[in-house]
C-alpha cells in the first residue's frame, strides 16, 4: 500500500514538473503514458480534455493534485467494482 502511494504522489509530482498542477499538455502526456491499460480513449486528445474539464472543480484550466486524486479514485473504485463483478459478488454488504 506504502508504495502504491508513493507512486500516486510520485507519477503526479514528475508530470507537473516542479509546479502545482498539471496543464492541459502534461495531463494529456500523464494520462496517455500511465493510464492508457485502465482507461479507455487514452489516445483521444478530445476525450483526455473533457476529463479535465470533468475533474477541473476551481475552473483554472490545470489539475491539480486534489482534482488529480479525484481521478485516481475514481478509478480505484472502477477496478474494485470490476474485480467484485467478475468474482460474481456484488457492492452490498449484507448486513
Amino acid at each position: 500500500m506504502e508504495e502504491a502511494i508513493k507512486t500516486v504522489v510520485t507519477t503526479f509530482l514528475s508530470s507537473a514538473r516542479g509546479k502545482e498542477n498539471l496543464d492541459s499538455k502534461k495531463f494529456q502526456k500523464l494520462v496517455s503514458k500511465q493510464l492508457g491499460g485502465i482507461m479507455e480513449d487514452t489516445d483521444s486528445t478530445s476525450a483526455i480534455r473533457e476529463m479535465q474539464r470533468g475533474l477541473d472543480e476551481n475552473n483554472d484550466g490545470k489539475v491539480n493534485f486534489q482534482e488529480y486524486l479525484t481521478l485516481i479514485g475514481y478509478l480505484a473504485n472502477s477496478f474494485s467494482d470490476r474485480q467484485i463483478s467478475q468474482k460474481g459478488g456484488t457492492n452490498a454488504d449484507a448486513s
